[in-house]
């Protein structure tokens, strides 16, 4: 027995609930998904029967229609000759006819009912499969997508990453210590250029003080003079 039993069960079936009951969902959609499409053929072959059935029927019908029409014709024949037995007789046969099409009337009425039926059933049958087959991708994507980040943390977890940042810092501390290097050896090479731009600085700052010592020599004896 398949996931539905019958065909109204699959058109009435809450696909995203099943879904969530499901241990495995991406197994459980492939499973519905191939009870839709087994369950399609069916119906559309069951339509066909129906089809075929519908027109056979017609025809019977009317051929009875047309016999009917004729044995009336043969009443009236048989009367019109005086020969009311024979009308009588001719009626007969007349309502016998009528009454196997009404029957068969009846059958195609019935048939044009069951193939409408399943028309529509067919349409929310097809919808459904379509929102099957939708949600199959989805969850195909899903687990693509899972997989990927699966592997990124494996991947990120067989790497050490601490070991890693380590190297890096000691590299980083080399590299410091090749630049001070550089830049002591910079200091030790100063050219004759340098030190006289060292002593002229010097001899600036010397004005500045004398200058600086004179004005508060000024303003102390200012502050002494009684005068």
């Amino acid at each position: 027995m398949g996931i539905f039993s019958r065909f109204t069960d699959i058109v009435n079936a809450n696909i995203n609930a099943i879904l969530d009951r499901a241990e495995d969902p991406e197994k459980m959609v492939r499973l519905i998904i191939q009870e839709m499409e087994e369950t399609l053929v069916e119906v559309r072959t069951q339509s066909a029967k129906l089809i075929a059935d519908k027109k056979d029927i017609g025809r019977r019908k009317d051929r009875l229609q047309n016999t009917a029409a004729d044995w009336q014709k043969k009443a009236e024949l048989a009367l019109s000759k005086s020969r009311e037995d024979l009308a009588r007789g001719a009626l007969k046969e007349k309502s016998s006819v009528l009454d196997a099409a009404a029957i068969l009337a009846e059958d195609y009425a019935q048939i044009e009912t069951n193939l409408q039926k399943l028309s529509t059933d067919v349409a929310q049958l097809q919808q459904k499969l379509t929102d099957a087959k939708s949600r199959q991708k989805a969850l195909k994507i899903r687990a693509q997508t899972a997989e990927s980040r699966m592997g990124i943390k494996r991947q990120m977890h067989d790497v050490d990453i601490d070991s890693a940042m380590s190297r890096f810092e000691q590299y980083e501390r080399k590299i410091d210590l090749l630049e001070g290097e550089v830049e002591s050896y910079d200091l030790s090479q100063r050219n004759l250029a340098d030190e006289i731009a060292d002593l002229e600085v010097d001899e600036k700052v010397d004005r500045e003080l004398a200058q600086l010592k004179a004005q508060l020599n000024q303003s102390t004896d200012s502050h002494q003079d009684p005068g």
